[in-house]
């Protein structure tokens, strides 16, 4: 079908695994599409923040958690926790972190946040 493109998480286009973490991405022709796997014992501050270079999460996330438990931070004092099928928009400004001893399975659709986050 010419109006219609399928990929699968198993065979991604892009993987990238900084600590405790896998992000993986899909690339279509008006963006990407990120799965991103983090581990219990995650958190932004250890596991991507000496990747990023700043204090805290610069990106803007656009997604749903499918599995886990996750406490995203914001830099205003704000704290939020997020369980499946919480959809979510994040604006850049937040650190976060898995919170139990289960995985977190997130599904985002930022294609500006797919282009840098962990890299």
């Amino acid at each position: 079908m010419a109006n219609v493109i399928k990929k699968n998480f198993g065979n991604p286009d892009e993987l990238r695994e900084p600590d405790k973490m896998k992000v993986e991405f899909l690339e279509f022709p008006s963006g990407k599409v990120a799965r991103l796997t983090s581990q219990p014992g995650w958190t932004w501050s250890e596991c991507v923040g000496p990747i990023a270079g700043t204090e805290t999460c610069q990106a803007h996330h656009l997604g749903v958690v499918t599995k886990g438990d996750l406490t995203i931070f914001g830099d205003d004092g704000s704290e939020e926790r997020f369980g499946p099928g919480d959809a979510y928009e994040i604006l850049p400004g937040h650190t976060a972190e898995v919170n139990g001893d289960e995985e977190v399975e997130c599904f985002e659709f930022s294609s500006e946040t797919a282009e840098t986050y962990a890299k």
